[in-house]
């Protein structure tokens, strides 16, 4: 059965769709085949590997409201070897049509699981907020939540109120919910204030800060709208071989030989 992994932070722009693309494509260079689940009505991670979300038949939305099985659902990116199941505008009214439903909290943990034994990694990207479609997300996490954390003062502000939500969770949906790790991106090291960030997170989550860091990149920047993962675009670049060595340190963290990469 394969790992189910959630990237949460209700906080923008803090890495959680790069970070699933980017680590999604590591781990099918380490061998592992990997899904990546959209959650997220902006669906940049769909638009990040080449889909173009206003032309989806059909995805998150349908699946999570019935229309369709998630398998049905699944794009492959032959180029890449990185499966999709990907969003649309369309899963905006999610958030107000899963209110009255019933075991709402738990619809995509349900979709998933035809899906789960076909990837050895689904990672799941979830919206910018602590609704509905986040909540889904969360509880759908069966072996933890990766939380990426900007090197930013602002990004530590939020986390209070997420690692509530967490515990909100714990009590009344998933008591075995976990965090997997907290993954540090942007990173600027010509500026005190990334350090401090650091140092800060790593007091507040202890032992559950991955080592690895990932650097403030315009390669970074640019490669989404090529509907590229860093490892195509710009493979030579310090953010891939940061998210090379991410890959490295979560399958070695799940105990899994890392292979060498293709």
């Amino acid at each position: 059965m394969g790992r189910v992994y959630t990237l949460v932070n209700q906080k923008g722009g803090v890495g959680k769709t790069t970070t699933a693309i980017n680590l999604g494509a590591y781990l099918v260079q380490f061998g592992q085949r990997v899904l990546i689940v959209d959650i997220d009505p902006q669906a940049n991670a769909t638009s990040s590997l080449g889909v173009d979300k206003h032309t989806v038949k059909g995805g998150t939305y349908e699946a999570l409201m019935g229309g369709a099985p998630a398998p049905a659902l699944v794009l492959q990116n032959s180029r890449l070897k990185l499966a999709i199941l990907p969003s649309s505008p369309s899963l905006a009214g999610a958030e107000v049509e899963l209110v009255n439903e019933l075991g709402r909290e738990g619809k995509l943990r349900q979709v998933i699981v035809p899906l789960i034994d076909r990837y050895d990694y689904v990672l799941i990207d979830c919206p910018p907020s602590l609704g509905m479609l986040t909540i889904n997300g969360i509880v759908a996490a069966q072996d933890g939540i990766l939380i990426p954390v900007q090197c930013e003062y602002l990004a530590l502000e939020g986390l209070g109120e997420l690692t509530h939500t967490i515990q909100r969770v714990r009590s009344a949906l998933f008591p075995t919910l976990k965090v997997r790790g907290v993954i540090l991106t942007m990173f600027d090291g010509r500026t005190n204030l990334s350090g401090d960030v650091v140092a800060e997170v790593k007091r507040y989550f202890s032992e559950q800060v991955f080592e690895t860091i990932i650097p403030r990149s315009v390669r970074l920047a640019e490669a989404p709208s090529y509907g590229l993962p860093i490892s195509a675009y710009a493979p030579e670049s310090n953010a891939a071989k940061s998210y090379e060595s991410l890959a490295r340190e979560l399958l070695l963290g799940d105990g899994i030989p890392v292979l060498e990469s293709a």
